[in-house]
C-alpha cells in the first residue's frame, strides 16, 4: 500500500497546524462561524444536528493494521466509542467536539492519514474495487492510478472550487464492484487488442435528486495520458458548470444539457491543447506508486482445499468469501451487518480487532467497501477458519454478504441535518423481520437514504427506500429495479409512500412475491426484470 514520502508527511503535518490555529481563532471568537464554515468543511469536520461531525479520508479503500488501530483509538477517545464507515470507503465519527478536532487531525497525521477534502466543492474521495490486488478477473491493480488520481487533484488550484463536489472511482475488471457509473468520472482500466494499457472514460453518472447513468465518452485513453483527460473532463465542467443553481451544478447535469457528443467534443479539444502543455505525472512517478502496490509474499504450493464440517462456518465461507488469484489464499468480507444492527459502524473495540486479525491473517492490510463493511484481501485458506472464529466470537462473522441483511444507510435524521426522515431504525427492522428467509431469498442488494441526496444509493438497490418529508411526518418511498453494476440500473419507484411499519411490511411483500414468482437461478432483480413493475405493485399495494 502506499506509503507516505517526507512532502506527503510535511504537507499533511502544516494543514494540521493551519487548522489548530483556526479552531484557536474560533473558540476564541475572532471568526464567525460564517467565516470559519468554509475552514472546517475544507478538513471533512461538518455540523450536524448534534455535534460535529468529522469525516476522515481513508483513500480507495485501502488501510493498514496501524492505520486501523489508530481509528478505534480515536472512536474510544473522542467520540461515543465507535466509528460509522460510509459508501465512499471513509469513516465518519458523529459526536466530535471542535476543541479536540486538531488533536484527532495531529493523530490520524501519525499514521499517514487526514481527513483533506472529505468536503466541499472539490474532488472527494477516489473510490475503487474492495478486492483490487486479490480478484483473477482483474487486468491490473486499479488503485496506483486512483493514487496517482488523488496526488494529482489533492489541492489542485484549478479545482478547489468546483460548482459542486466531485467524485470518482476507478476499476480494473469487467464486474464493477465500485458502482463506477455512478460517479462523476468513472474510470475502467482496459487492455486494448494489442495489449496495451489504457482507461476506458464514463462521465456523468450521479445519485441524488437528479439520478444519471454515466456514458462512456472514450473507451480507450492511453495510459500514460489518463491524468490529462480526466483534467480535460473537469475543465470542461468547471468552465459550464451550473454555480447559480446548486440542484444543477453536477457534471451529470451538463452532460445531459450539452448531450454526450457535445461535451464529448469540448473534452476531446481541450484534451488535445493540454497534450501541448506537458501536464502528464511522468511514468516514473506512476511506477514509483506501482511499487508501493506489489503483490504481498504470497506463499506458493498451498493447498486450496477448505475444512467445511462446520456448517456455519460453510455458510460464511459460501456468501463471505471470495476466490483469490493466488492459490491457497482467499479474499475475506467481515459484515458490519449483524442481525438488527446499525449498518456500517463499529465500535472501538471491534475496529482495532479487525485491524489485528489482519496483521495476523492479512499481510497487515484491510480494505472499507462501499457497501459498509471489511476485507481481509490475502488471508491463506489454511488460517481462514480460525479467523472465523475469532470474528463470530466478536459479533463480526455474519453470513450476509449482498443479502438482504447486509444493508446499505445513511445516518438520516439521527444525525444529519440534511436528513427528511430516519435510515437507522427502518435497516434495523427490515434485518429483524427477514433475518430467517435471507438466505433463502439469496441476493438482493436493500440500500436506504435518509433524503434525497441518496447517501445511502436508494436509487441503486435492487429494493431502495428513499425517506421524506410529508406535511412534517417521516414517510418512505419504496424503489424496485436498481442496480451498481456493469448492468446499471436505476429504481423506479413503485407508487404511494409508507410509514416506518408500512415500509417494513411493504419490503417483506416484495421479497414474498418474488419467492413466490422466481425461475430457476434468478436473483430478484432477474425475477423484477422479467415480469415487470405492475406484477410487484398489485402485490405490494393489493
Amino acid at each position: 500500500m502506499y506509503k507516505y514520502d517526507t512532502y506527503d508527511q510535511a504537507m499533511v503535518d502544516a494543514r494540521v497546524e493551519e487548522f489548530r490555529d483556526q479552531v484557536r481563532r474560533r473558540l476564541e471568537g475572532h471568526i464567525t462561524e460564517d467565516q470559519f464554515k468554509p475552514l472546517r468543511l475544507m478538513n471533512g469536520l461538518y455540523l450536524q444536528l448534534h455535534a460535529y461531525m468529522l469525516r476522515v479520508a481513508i483513500p480507495y479503500g485501502t488501510l493498514s493494521s496501524a492505520q486501523m488501530r489508530m481509528l478505534g483509538d480515536i472512536a474510544d477517545k473522542y467520540d461515543r466509542g465507535y466509528g460509522h464507515f460510509t459508501t465512499r470507503q471513509n469513516i465518519q465519527y458523529n459526536w466530535i467536539k471542535l476543541e479536540d478536532a486538531p488533536d484527532i487531525l495531529a493523530d490520524l497525521a501519525s499514521v499517514e492519514m487526514h481527513a483533506i477534502q472529505t468536503s466541499g466543492n472539490c474532488i472527494r474521495n477516489t473510490t475503487s474495487d474492495q478486492y483490487a490486488g486479490a480478484a483473477a478477473d482483474e487486468v491490473v491493480d486499479p488503485r496506483p492510478y486512483a493514487e496517482l488520481i488523488r496526488q494529482w487533484s489533492t489541492f489542485h488550484p484549478e479545482f478547489s472550487f468546483l460548482p459542486r463536489k466531485f467524485k470518482m472511482a476507478v476499476i480494473a475488471s469487467d464486474i464493477d464492484r465500485a458502482a463506477m457509473k455512478l460517479h462523476d468520472i468513472g474510470i475502467q482500466i482496459v487492455k486494448n487488442e494489442a495489449g496495451e494499457i489504457g482507461a476506458a472514460f464514463y462521465v456523468g453518472g450521479g445519485m441524488g435528486r437528479t439520478p444519471m447513468i454515466a456514458p462512456c465518452i472514450n473507451p480507450f485513453v492511453p495510459i500514460d495520458q489518463f491524468i490529462t483527460y480526466s483534467e480535460a473532463c473537469l475543465r470542461v465542467y468547471n468552465r459550464h458548470g451550473r454555480r447559480d443553481n446548486k440542484y444543477k451544478a453536477r457534471i451529470k447535469i451538463l452532460v445531459h444539457e450539452l448531450g454526450k457528443d457535445e461535451y464529448t467534443r469540448q473534452v476531446e479539444e481541450e484534451f488535445a491543447h493540454l497534450l501541448t502543455q506537458n501536464i502528464e505525472p511522468p511514468l516514473a512517478e506512476l511506477e514509483r506508486i506501482k511499487a508501493m502496490f506489489a503483490d504481498p509474499p504470497f506463499e506458493t504450493g498451498l493447498s486450496d482445499e477448505l475444512d467445511r464440517s462446520d456448517p456455519d462456518f460453510a455458510l460464511w465461507v459460501d456468501n463471505n468469501c471470495l476466490a483469490h488469484k493466488q492459490p491457497g489464499y482467499i479474499a475475506a468480507t467481515i459484515s458490519l451487518k449483524p442481525v438488527g444492527g446499525i449498518p456500517g459502524d463499529a465500535t472501538g473495540e471491534q475496529i482495532r480487532l479487525m485491524g489485528d486479525l489482519a496483521k495476523q491473517y492479512s499481510f497487515d492490510e484491510l480494505r472499507v467497501t462501499h457497501a459498509q463493511n471489511i476485507v481481509l484481501p490475502h488471508v491463506k485458506k489454511a488460517d481462514l477458519y480460525a479467523l472465523w472464529q475469532v470474528l463470530d466470537a466478536n459479533g463480526l462473522g455474519t453470513a450476509n454478504l449482498d443479502l438482504v441483511g447486509d444493508i446499505i444507510a445513511c445516518p438520516g435524521l439521527d444525525y444529519c441535518s440534511l436528513a427528511n426522515a430516519r435510515s437507522i431504525p427502518v435497516a434495523q427492522k427490515i434485518s429483524q423481520r427477514l433475518a430467517g428467509q435471507a438466505q433463502q431469498i439469496g441476493e438482493l442488494k436493500l440500500k436506504i437514504s435518509g433524503c434525497i441526496n441518496a447517501c445511502g444509493h436508494h436509487h441503486a438497490g435492487h429494493i431502495g427506500i428513499l425517506g421524506v418529508d410529508k406535511k412534517g411526518v417521516e414517510n418512505y418511498q419504496l424503489l424496485l429495479g436498481g442496480c451498481e453494476g456493469a448492468d446499471t440500473s436505476l429504481g423506479q419507484i413503485t407508487g404511494p409512500g409508507f410509514d416506518e411499519d408500512g415500509i417494513v411490511d411493504a419490503v417483506e411483500k416484495a421479497t414474498s412475491f418474488y419467492l413466490s414468482q422466481r425461475q430457476d437461478g434468478e436473483r430478484f432483480l432477474d425475477t423484477y426484470r422479467r415480469i415487470g413493475m405492475p406484477a410487484f405493485k398489485e402485490a405490494i399495494y393489493g
